[in-house]
């Protein structure tokens, strides 16, 4: 088991005003060369977004875009036909595809949202764009993995276009969780979005991540009451 250590501390961050992010890697203005990608995951911003604030109509393409929001609302629009607004309990997946131009905007005003937007490059490039969104019951991440986005049918989660999952729990103090690969050889970075745990040792806070690899199962212990985003990924 091999692993590399993502502080919160030491990402990288901007101040756009109506927007606030904070880069696991590098993004934008924000260049790290040790932190580029892990395996087949190149974007995970963690992103405040102040009340009336919005990303104009921009493109993508060839990428897998999973949108996690924590607080607020944000309302999606896209040139394929998918609107939405999503909030806590919700994920959206975009496949880019051949390309696709989309807007996001906080849907109040005055209330910030707070969410993980994260990219991972397709299995197969040049398909047809498409956009979904589903609500999760948070209760049936109490404790054990939820997954939320997987390319298998039987996962019962938002369809991904790379043999990758995504998976939530909300773990109480004490208690322990592995977590088993779902694809042989995939790495996986964790990521604390609230609380503290351990993982061989090593000790995660809020926002601190881990990337891990060359093993198929791992554990997690819970020094306090956590939330844990696990994301599976290709290394290759």
């Amino acid at each position: 088991m091999k692993t590399n250590l993502f502080k919160a501390s030491d990402r990288g961050s901007a101040d756009y005003g109506w927007l606030k992010p904070n880069y696991y890697f590098s993004f934008s203005q924000y260049h790290n060369p040790a932190k580029v990608h892990f395996g087949l995951l190149r974007v995970l911003n963690d992103d405040f977004i102040a009340g009336g604030g919005k990303f104009q109509t921009h493109p993508h393409d060839n990428m897998e875009i999973v949108t996690i929001p924590f607080t607020g609302a944000l309302h999606h629009q896209d040139s394929t036909g998918g609107e939405g607004v999503i909030k806590a309990g919700d994920i959206q997946i975009m496949s880019a595809g051949t390309g696709v131009q989309h807007s996001e905007a906080n849907a109040s005003e005055t209330d910030p949202v707070t969410l993980f937007q994260i990219w991972v490059f397709p299995k197969v490039t040049n398909i047809k764009p498409r956009y979904d969104q589903r609500n999760f019951d948070v209760n049936d991440r109490n404790n054990k993995w939820q997954i939320v986005v997987s390319p298998k049918a039987e996962d019962a989660a938002l369809w991904i276009n790379q043999d990758a999952r995504f998976s939530l729990t909300k773990l109480d103090a004490g208690n322990s969780l592995t977590y088993e690969n779902g694809f042989e050889g995939n790495g996986v970075f964790l990521v604390v979005i609230n609380g503290n745990v351990k993982v061989n040792d090593i000790e995660l806070g809020k926002r601190d991540a881990i990337g891990i690899y060359d093993t198929n199962s791992f554990t997690i212990n819970a020094s306090e009451d956590a939330e844990l985003l696990a994301i599976e990924i290709p290394m290759n």
